[in-house]
């Protein structure tokens, strides 16, 4: 049994029946789900007044050890927030005994800047969308567990690239979210990493414009790999001619001198994987098959 506790940083959630069955799930399962009044909360198109849903990070810095902290979706809000948020506290806080944080889309702005302060949480499921899917899916909820439960642990899949090894911090999440911090202090300055980046309802051009932002700050070309998941509905239209997500990353890899892998469940689909942003990763791709283990962070104490 673990205990869960949820935070609404970001969008209102307008799919208030997903909430209840990801909670209903989760307390089947013989979790506890604690904080579950952030919900229903709404100001606008936000979970909340701004100084509710930034109390909501802050107060993470009382919770008890061993606690899983969950947002409830995504969508916009957490931008606003950046400045309010007492970093300096919540990276005190994991260090004297870390919570188990795990979300991404809009979220990825705290976990980055969390990260930016050395505090290392997971890209994984949140309560709507995964936990409260019409069908939980078996491969999402095994990964979680896998991610929070083993010290060391690996993702396989039939990854697209040139064949590489590499060795380095993982870090990433949502695309536009990393894009949106470029030039400031929320962005972690990682050399040597491992970049993992997904995006959805984002055509191939938008998906490009950014890379190549994150490309002509200097960022892909200071890691040792990097790792795409999916790009959800971003197909292209009649007016492309051709060019598509996939001709984009061909562009791409003639751009960049670091190996570029795609294809890994991870991103706003049914099926994802859960990655602990910070830990030390090494990737192995033989140009068909591609395994990612991952160490460094840290799990429930069960």
């Amino acid at each position: 049994m673990s205990v869960f506790h949820l935070i609404a940083p970001s969008g209102y959630c307008i799919n208030q029946s997903a909430a209840a069955r990801g909670v209903e799930r989760l307390e089947a399962a013989g979790h506890e789900v604690h904080n579950q009044a952030v919900i229903a909360r709404r100001e606008q198109r936000f979970a909340g007044s701004d100084a509710e849903r930034v109390a909501d990070v802050n107060a993470l810095v009382d919770l008890p050890e061993n606690t899983i902290v969950l947002p409830v979706r995504g969508g916009y809000g957490a931008s606003r927030l950046l400045a309010q948020i007492d970093w300096e506290g919540l990276a005190l806080r994991q260090q004297r005994s870390p919570l188990l944080i795990c979300g991404h889309s809009d979220f990825t702005a705290i976990q980055m800047g969390l990260l930016a302060r050395g505090v290392v949480t997971f890209s994984g499921p949140m309560l709507a969308a995964n936990f409260g899917a019409d069908t939980l899916d078996a491969f999402t909820q095994e990964h979680f567990w896998r991610a929070l439960r083993n010290k060391t642990y690996s993702v396989a899949w039939h990854g697209e690239g040139p064949a590489c090894e590499a060795q380095g911090t993982l870090w990433g999440g949502n695309l536009a979210m990393l894009v949106s911090l470029i030039g400031t202090p929320y962005l972690p300055a990682i050399d040597g990493g491992i970049l993992v980046l997904e995006d959805i309802n984002e055509h191939p051009f938008r998906v490009e414009r950014m890379l190549l932002s994150l490309h002509h700050a200097g960022i892909l070309n200071r890691q040792r790999a990097i790792v795409l998941g999916s790009f959800s509905n971003s197909a292209p239209n009649e007016y492309d001619a051709g060019y598509s997500l996939h001709s984009m990353i061909d562009y791409l890899r003639t751009q960049i001198d670091v190996p570029l892998i795609s294809g890994l469940a991870f991103g706003h689909e049914p099926q994802t994987v859960t990655l602990p942003l910070g830990a030390q990763a090494t990737l192995n791709h033989n140009g068909a098959h591609t395994t990612l283990t991952l160490t460094g962070h840290s799990v429930l104490n069960e």
